[in-house]
């Protein structure tokens, strides 16, 4: 199944011959920048420079995040008071990463510290009655959470009842409700709530991930106990990592500390993260963000979809070199067992979604029988790509009171909020929680065709909204494109979600010399001119040979391109090579 997909060349007015002079770049960053949303002097020079110490302006002081300055407090007592402090973090790579911040951060100020990272299979998400019972019997004090505990109300309330101090520090939507007819918060009565996603959150950046949230409580931590700033510099690069990995989207604050954490990752200290780069070959490289959401990140997220998370945590705490290169050895090939897996679960539900039973649903429901529930996110992210859809992925699970359950993930498109939707049909789950584009949940077996004919009964979605739609910043014949350009270009880096990497269109281009390349067949190069200017071109995808004989049907007509320039480097030579995104 394909889904539609529609070129829109986006239009956002603007002077943008002016605005370039007045910023000292070429009109063509300036409409980049203007197709971004970025408007004004204040955030155009922000978006400009990037400087690190941006990170510092009082904007974004952790102390604007609610209940940070009640979290200090609490915390700092309990530290000179010598509490047990028991940090409860989550599976998955912002979990892991945020359970790494506090733990380390925490021990530096003095804290008697440890952490509990939930199984995925046998505790599943978050805090959970089981935990909270290992605590009280550990003679645990303190419980802080961190990316997760924002919907942990019956947990939290019976930590309370046990005597314990509750800090909650996270990242994901508030739960809410609605009986009232208008949306009120349902917040946990922990003894702090540190979410930006609160109501009346000062915090100028919502989007930001687990860890960040993490790394802003030590930072307002070590300001209050007046612990040199460069304690804990050493936790950015995680956080950077962990915002790549979480998808948050790198805007404004996300997009400083991302540039900044990928230079200072290209010189790790922390010998764990030195083994993974090492063992998948990144070293001396540039890293972007591909290299952290494609190849790094996955190793650390497949400890916790195939095994223990305590593993990557393991291996982020090493102090090692050999130690850290045997748990980076463990890490990547659980990783590679899991590419397998989800190739093969990704066949099978494009199969069910391209049956007539599903084809007439805008949001797939999709039972896998025989699929790892570790690997339902992915799976669902895959789906999504290739179908258009909302799609939900669902596993068997474990019991619960007696009932078989299915546990599963939901990743979503822009157009339809998941976790609002969710939460309209929230009778049927046992437990569900996430944000606008991606859900974790768990349902009775039994009520598996309620929800799915519930979520799709309520879906507002239209066949437009359906429509893939591929951006592009501006029409750019060929001709126009040189060195400079793809130089200038690189101060919009990094590029990610949000900040996506700028794509052009050009037309009357041919396309000639095609060739397959790859061990699986995804690479097809050639030679592309528009009678003006020459240069090699390159598609990556599953669909290249497809690609290579429509444009070999049609190889005496002209074609419409969608395209990003870049720069190949190749034994020491240089030459600009042209992407393909889009071929009509």
């Amino acid at each position: 199944m394909k889904p539609n997909q529609k070129w829109v060349i986006i239009s956002r007015p603007g002077d943008y011959t002016e605005l370039g002079r007045k910023y000292g770049i070429s009109p063509v960053l300036a409409r980049i920048m203007g197709n971004r949303g970025v408007s004004g002097d204040e955030e155009a020079l922000e978006y400009l420079s990037t400087a690190p110490d941006r990170l510092s302006d009082e904007k974004y002081s952790g102390f604007n995040l609610p209940d940070m300055d009640r979290a200090v407090g609490i915390t700092i007592e309990k530290i000179s008071e010598g509490k047990s402090i028991r940090i409860v973090g989550d599976y998955d790579i912002d979990g892991v990463t945020s359970t790494f911040i506090l733990l380390k951060g925490l021990k530096k100020a003095g804290a008697v510290a440890d952490y509990r990272i939930p199984h995925r299979i046998r505790d599943g998400y978050g805090l959970n009655t089981n935990i909270i019972e290992e605590a009280r019997d550990a003679g645990i004090d303190t419980i802080i959470t961190c990316d997760n505990g924002i919907a942990a109300l019956d947990e939290v309330s019976l930590a309370k009842d046990y005597g314990m101090t509750v800090v909650i520090t996270d990242h994901h939507e508030v739960p809410f409700d609605t009986a009232s007819g208008e949306k009120s918060e349902l917040l946990p009565p922990a003894d702090a709530v540190v979410d930006p996603k609160r109501n009346g959150c000062a915090y100028p950046c919502k989007q930001i991930c687990g860890a960040y949230v993490a790394y802003k409580f030590i930072v307002s931590l070590y300001e209050r106990m007046g612990i040199p700033a460069e304690k804990h510099r050493e936790f950015l690069e995680i956080a950077a990592f962990a915002t790549i990995g979480d998808v948050m989207p790198l805007t404004r604050e996300n997009r400083i500390l991302v540039r900044e954490g990928l230079k200072r990752l290209e010189c790790t200290e922390n010998p764990g993260l030195r083994a993974l780069v090492s063992l998948n070959q990144l070293e001396g490289k540039n890293l972007t963000p591909y290299h952290v959401g494609f190849i790094l990140g996955p190793c650390l997220n497949a400890a916790g979809r195939l095994g223990d998370a305590d593993d990557a945590l393991e291996l982020l705490l090493c102090d090692n070199e050999e130690e850290a290169h045997g748990k980076a050895v463990i890490l990547k090939e659980m990783n590679d067992s899991r590419k397998s897996l989800t190739e093969k679960g990704v066949m099978e539900a494009l199969r069910l979604a391209d049956t007539p039973e599903y084809q007439k649903d805008r949001v797939l429901v999709i039972c896998l029988e025989d699929c790892h529930e570790s690997i339902a996110g992915i799976i669902a992210g895959k789906v999504r790509e290739r179908t258009g859809k909302p799609v939900f992925i669902l596993t068997p699970g474990e019991t619960f009171d007696e009932t078989p359950c299915l546990k599963g993930s939901g990743r979503s498109i822009e157009s339809y909020n998941m976790f609002e939707e969710m939460s309209a049909v929230q009778d049927i789950f046992i437990r569900f929680g996430g944000h606008a584009m991606a859900a974790g949940l768990s349902l009775p077996k039994e009520r598996l065709g309620e929800f799915r004919e519930r979520i799709n009964r309520n879906s507002s979605l239209r066949d437009e909204d359906l429509v893939i739609k591929l951006k592009i910043d501006m029409e750019l014949p060929l001709s126009y494109v040189n060195m400079s350009l793809i130089e200038e270009l690189k101060m919009l880096e990094p590029f990610g979600t949000g900040n996506e990497k700028p794509v052009f269109a050009a037309r009357d281009v041919d396309i000639k010399d095609l060739s397959i390349l790859g061990k699986s067949a995804n690479v097809l190069k050639g030679r592309i001119n528009d009678g003006s200017a020459f240069f090699e071109c390159i598609y990556f995808g599953t669909d290249a040979a497809d690609r290579k004989e429509y444009i070999e049907k049609n190889g005496m007509r002209k074609f419409k391109i969608v395209y990003s320039p870049e720069i190949n480097e190749f034994r020491g030579k240089r030459s600009i090579q042209i992407v393909l995104n889009g071929i009509k």
